[in-house]
């Protein structure tokens, strides 16, 4: 049987010279203010068994920030959820409510 084995270099080179150091590159971005952040709200129930999800995309910010955030929005929903590739993810059709959360704290959002 063949395994892959996924090796993590991520390019890095490796030097004799002492004067070399290695900087890592920070890909996240600072989080902007909720005014001007623009959030898409969709219903989905692509690949979920039938069941309906409610996605919020387009979060411009750190990691940290986004999982305030859906912690937030699912407190107030009073539903789970989880975050999938920089995408919210909330259980149920909860697109109303998640709207009029976001509107309330001062995001701008778009229904698709």
């Amino acid at each position: 049987m063949n395994k892959k084995i996924k090796r993590d270099f991520d390019g890095l080179m490796y030097s004799t010279d002492d004067s070399m150091s290695f900087e890592s590159e920070s890909s996240e971005q600072e989080t902007l203010p909720p005014q001007q952040q623009k959030l898409m709200i969709r219903l989905e129930t692509k690949q979920r068994g039938g069941k309906k999800a409610t996605l919020i995309k387009g979060f411009i910010g750190k990691s940290e920030d986004l999982e305030s955030l859906s912690k937030k929005l699912k407190s107030h929903c009073g539903t789970g959820g989880s975050i999938v590739d920089g995408e919210m993810l909330i259980q149920g059709d909860m697109v109303q409510k998640v709207k009029a959360f976001l509107q309330a704290n001062g995001y701008k959002t778009n229904n698709i």
